[in-house]
């Protein structure tokens, strides 16, 4: 388990008529073992916000805090320590994903990146991790193509918990996927999450799906957070106008307890 600590980041990208701000002075928490939900709108600054947690995106000013330590990637060290510590799911599984490598080769790859293991222990290993994600072992040596698109998010996942990492980060896993399969994939990160102990950052648009799997939310907006809550809390008794309109937009969210709604 990881605890991530944002404190006053900001992102800027290069654009036409000069830096665009992309995230502004965000502070956020993820206390260990516990999932942070991320909602806003499509530009909100939601994704700018994860790729600069992992170090793809350079960090105008601000800190990133893994277990109470500076998150940077100057260095291979800084980057190995990284990617034990954090590892992050994107939206697209086709493009996450080697259309080359079978989903053995992919899982003994990450699973061998940071200790060695023999070929029996490389065969329990990815026998592990789909069942972790709720695969038929059968699938292992099958190419992506060969897969659906909830079966090839479900490898992505796996692939993302071969490296044993203490913080999660799902930007978006769900939004390409046909609404049956969003639900058994939230279902999943909801188990996983309980059962590995897992901190997790889970980004999305869709306020049902983020609050199904969320501890607390943050809600975000042109870059800025305007609102944390406890899920309950926040679907009882959102503060800001922007929350209340995403509620809005949502007729039939209620106030469950925390992970027990309906995606």
């Amino acid at each position: 388990m990881t605890e991530l600590q944002v404190t006053g980041l900001t992102v800027r990208h290069p654009g036409p008529r000069g830096p665009v701000t992309a995230v502004d002075g965000v502070s956020l928490e993820v206390p260990s073992g516990t999932t942070l939900g991320l909602v806003g709108e499509s530009g909100s600054g939601k994704s700018s916000l994860a790729r600069a947690i992992v170090g793809l995106t350079p960090v105008h000013a601000g800190r990133v805090l893994l277990d109470g330590r500076e998150a940077r990637t100057r260095t291979v060290r800084d980057r190995r320590r990284l990617g034990r510590l954090v590892q992050v799911v994107l939206q697209d599984p086709d493009t996450a994903l080697d259309p080359r490598m079978t989903v053995r080769q992919t899982l003994v790859e990450a699973a061998t990146v940071f200790r060695r293991l023999d070929r029996p222990a490389r065969a329990e290993r990815v026998t592990e991790l789909l069942g972790l994600v709720g695969l038929d072992p059968r699938l292992a040596d099958r190419l992506p193509r060969r897969l659906s698109g909830g079966q090839r998010q479900r490898v992505a996942i796996a692939r993302a918990l071969a490296v044993e990492p203490g913080l999660l980060i799902a930007d978006e896993i769900t939004s390409s996927l046909d609404v049956s399969v969003q639900a058994s994939v939230l279902n999943t990160i909801r188990e996983l999450q309980q059962r590995l102990g897992l901190s997790m950052l889970f980004i999305g648009h869709n306020l049902p799906a983020v609050c199904h799997v969320s501890d607390a939310v943050a809600v975000m907006r042109h870059g800025r957070i305007v609102e944390t809550a406890p899920t309950a809390t926040l679907l009882r008794a959102p503060r800001h106008p922007y929350t209340r309109t995403l509620l809005a937009a949502v007729p039939s969210l209620r106030t469950p307890p925390p992970g027990e709604g309906p995606p």
